[in-house]
């Protein structure tokens, strides 16, 4: 006998993996420790290194990770199904590869990033009253958000027509990690330089203005959003890296940042919001809160609603929209797409000192 040890069989470590994903699925993890020792443990370490890394890369990793695996898998469906194994056994081979390759990618999403879903809600570490949200409280919210947007057009316009953007990016950077620390964050998240990914053509047909990549940490941004709408947009995809995976907690910590930067910055974050708390209202007072917002931010909005007709396919947003409501679903996001919906109620609930800083518990 010579002095090798044993072959360790491919078919165990791939049931093994397979189960571990399973399991990862399944495992009822504790909220608290998973924002002690991963949230703001590994994660926190994690996320500045790789997003520095994929800073530097040119391109989306993205892409490159889609189309390198999706090219492998391709030439080795085509070699089951030419190497005589016969069309049985090829095919289960076939399935067999993709399972395991599924449960490898979903390990991989889950300690990278996905384990973020389940640390503890931004509404249990902020002095949330849940009978703050009222029809009065939105009503008075949304008039506020139409008031703000209306005082900052004007800025915002004079700004953009002298060309003076200088620093811009960088403001609505320290804004945001800012706003992350005040959220009960940590200040050391990395912003991810946006990029434009392959997957743009489906951006703007399926109705998504920017995605956050869970692998690599890169901002991807659609080439179709408006000057007005960037700044909320890219802060809402760099609070996903900050770790609040969860929509509407993303969109409310955007929200601080964007009213904690410049002028544009401001403008797209209030904006935002009054979009957001308009459908919350009663149809006389939807009615009258409209009335209050003035040409310009109206004129505005209707460019956004042009740019979503012009480019988005119904069929391709309702299927996309319904794929990723499974998908927030199954990572125990209960109310699945409507999470995005959830800034309202934070806003609404969260007690604020001065300047809109929330109060933590």
């Amino acid at each position: 006998m010579s002095g090798q040890k044993p072959r360790f069989p491919a078919l165990v470590w791939q049931t093994a993996l397979i189960a571990g994903a399973v399991g990862m699925a399944f495992l009822p993890l504790p909220s608290a420790a998973i924002e002690r020792y991963y949230s703001d443990g590994m994660y926190a370490h994690l996320q500045p290194v790789m997003t520095s890394l994929s800073n530097r890369a040119a391109p989306a990793l993205l892409d490159v990770l889609v189309v390198v695996l999706a090219g492998f898998w391709l030439i080795q469906f085509a070699r089951d199904l030419t190497r005589g194994h016969g069309l049985l056994r090829g095919t289960a081979r076939i399935v067999w590869r993709t399972a395991v390759w599924s449960a490898a990618l979903y390990l991989a999403f889950m300690w990278i990033w996905g384990l973020n879903y389940r640390r503890v809600p931004l509404a249990d570490k902020l002095g949330f009253r849940a009978d703050g949200v009222t029809a009065d409280a939105a009503n008075a919210m949304a008039a506020a958000a139409a008031d703000q947007a209306n005082l900052l057009y004007k800025a915002v316009r004079s700004r953009a027509s002298s060309g003076d953007d200088t620093g811009a990016e960088a403001a609505l950077v320290t804004a945001f990690v800012r706003a992350v620390e005040l959220a009960g964050g940590r200040g050391t998240t990395v912003v991810a330089r946006p990029k434009r990914s392959l997957l743009d053509w489906y951006f703007k047909r399926a109705a998504v203005s920017g995605m956050t990549d869970p692998y690599f940490l890169e901002t991807l941004i659609a080439s179709d959003v408006l000057p007005f709408e960037r700044p909320f947009v890219l802060a809402h995809e760099w609070s996903h890296l900050a770790g609040f995976a969860d929509e509407g907690e993303a969109n409310f910590v955007s929200w601080l940042a964007c009213v904690r930067g410049s002028v544009a910055d401001r403008y797209s974050g209030w904006l935002f919001l009054y979009q957001e708390l308009l459908p919350s209202l009663g149809r006389a007072d939807q009615m009258s809160v409209a009335a209050r917002l003035g040409p310009g931010p109206r004129e505005d909005l209707r460019a956004s609603r042009e740019r979503l007709l012009r480019n988005v396919n119904p069929r391709v947003a309702a299927a996309g929209w319904r794929v990723y409501d499974s998908y927030l679903k199954a990572n125990r996001v209960a109310a699945g797409a409507a999470s995005y919906a959830e800034v309202v109620r934070l806003v609404l609930g969260v007690e604020f000192r001065d300047n809109w800083t929330p109060v933590l518990r």
